[in-house]
């Protein structure tokens, strides 16, 4: 149970969380409003890999940051970046200036996700902290009722702006409130049983390899945004990028991560790849619903509430007292409810399916989300030593991160791509409703599809968290099992 002071530190971050979810559903839902206004429908997918490209900096700045002097100072600047970029995007005269305030935003994001990993493992011992997280999650439940509406309704009947100039506000009064209940935490005690961590990087190496990494990611972005018509600039500008994350990654990553190794490697692997089939389909959802469905842009918003309830409800279960299922097989039916929900996103896109039935659709990718994501935390900190636990949340939040951007990329470069061989292919956000487009859904679909099989390889990395020969040193009571098996 948690008692006292514990439960002041937890209703802080839960309220932190509740205002990032709250901004992630109201920009999702509002953005193909801003992207009309802006004349940004092109460059659409970079509205949300931007900010997700911009994080993976936070978070390799945040976990060095907070391994050496702890969590404080990396979520104070988190939240002032976070702040800040939100009143850059509600000011924004072009959509070239939005990009950069969500880039701002990213950046604030990264750092404070990372920070509030380490305050957990600092704070909460390993009995708790799946239920932790589960809090966590449930943080998601109110926005994800409000926040379309909300999102919705201001977009249409106010402005857009207001959906991001809201937030900013909150977010420093929240700040405020958590930062004194965090002040007490320094650095953590490296572990003397532990061996040396040989070739650790610096926290200087780490900035210039995840400045590497956001750096190529965004220009990889950049370039595939441009590919069509064909031509050698944005060519060079995708391979220049690529080769850029392929150099600065592997050192940030548990060795063996890209090669999804046994243990913790899967875990960081399996989070990068749920989040590439989610994140990338789920970007696009609500444009799908406006622009090939003709839905209203609070209805189409509506199918984001499904998939944060059915993440919450995901979540739950996972932290359940009770529950001996094995998280790898656990995080493996997450895989294939993504990848089924995703698919199954292919039916609408066609017309084959009414649009309103993406709200249950959706529903069973959040959960799948629930169920796997919550248990990839679990398991990083469990089996992580208290002196690398801001280091491995970091890389866990790098593969988020990470999978988010390539998946919202790759389907992004195949939009734009569609869309610069037809320009005519859809019609402005005042005209949908008007009827199928002159694809009939293929564009979307031909990205639904896609990404589903990403779902697929992310269940089959999933079985190859458990080490070979079971889970070593399973103590019966001290909490281990509610970290490994289940609360």
């Amino acid at each position: 149970m948690i008692r006292g002071e514990l439960r002041v530190a937890l209703a802080g971050i839960v309220a932190l969380v509740t205002l990032v979810a709250f901004e992630a559903m109201a920009v999702s839902t509002a953005m193909p409003v801003v992207a009309d206004e802006l004349g940004g429908l092109r460059r659409y997918g970079l509205a949300f890999s931007l900010f997700l490209t911009a994080s993976l900096l936070g978070t390799v700045l945040a976990g060095g940051w907070a391994d050496a002097r702890g969590p404080r100072a990396p979520v104070v600047a988190g939240l002032l970046a976070f702040a800040g970029g939100l009143v850059v995007c509600a000011t924004a005269p072009t959509f070239t200036v939005l990009l950069v305030g969500r880039a701002v935003s990213g950046l604030g994001g990264g750092l404070l996700v990372v920070s509030l990993y380490a305050v957990v493992g600092a704070v909460f011992d390993d009995a708790v902290r799946p239920r932790v997280f589960a809090w966590i999650s449930s943080a998601w439940v109110l926005p994800a009722v409000v926040g379309p509406l909300a999102a919705g309704w201001l977009a249409t009947a106010w402005s857009w702006r207001t959906v991001f100039g809201l937030v900013a506000p909150l977010a420093v009064v929240v700040g405020a409130v958590l930062l004194p209940r965090l002040w007490h935490l320094g650095a953590p005690a490296p572990d003397d049983g532990a061996p040396q961590r040989e070739g650790l990087l610096s926290q200087r190496a780490r900035a210039l390899r995840g400045l590497g990494v956001a750096a190529g990611a965004g220009l990889a972005q950049a370039g595939a945004a441009e590919l069509v018509p064909l031509r050698a600039l944005p060519v060079v500008t995708v391979l220049v990028g690529v080769a850029a994350v392929l150099v600065a990654l592997p050192a940030l990553l548990p060795e063996g991560t890209l090669r999804a190794e046994r243990g913790l490697p899967s875990v960081i692997a399996v989070r990068g790849l749920m989040t590439a089939g989610f994140f990338g389909a789920e970007s696009y959802v609500p444009l799908m619903l406006v622009l090939e469905r003709g839905l209203p842009v609070t209805l189409a918003g509506l199918a984001l509430t499904g998939a944060a309830l059915g993440w919450t409800l995901g979540s739950a279960l996972q932290g359940r007292q009770g529950l001996r299922t094995d998280r790898s097989r656990l995080m493996a039916v997450g895989g294939l409810l993504v990848a089924c929900a995703v698919g199954l996103l292919v039916l609408p896109s066609l017309h084959l399916l009414p649009g309103m039935a993406v709200l249950g659709v959706w529903a069973v990718g959040g959960l799948g989300m629930g169920l796997t994501l919550s248990s990839t935390s679990v398991l990083t900190l469990s089996m992580s030593p208290p002196d690398l636990r801001g280091r491995h949340s970091a890389a866990l939040q790098l593969s988020d991160a990470l999978g988010a951007v390539l998946g919202i990329g790759v389907a992004g470069a195949v939009f734009a791509a569609r869309l610069g061989a037809a320009p005519d292919l859809h019609g402005d956000l005042a005209g949908a409703g008007s009827g199928p487009s002159a694809d009939g859904g293929a564009t979307f679909a031909l990205v639904f599809g896609g990404l589903s099989l990403v779902g697929v390889l992310a269940a089959a990395v999933a079985l190859r968290v458990r080490p070979a020969g079971g889970w070593p040193n399973r103590p019966a009571a001290d909490g281990a099992a509610a970290s490994v098996a289940g609360p």
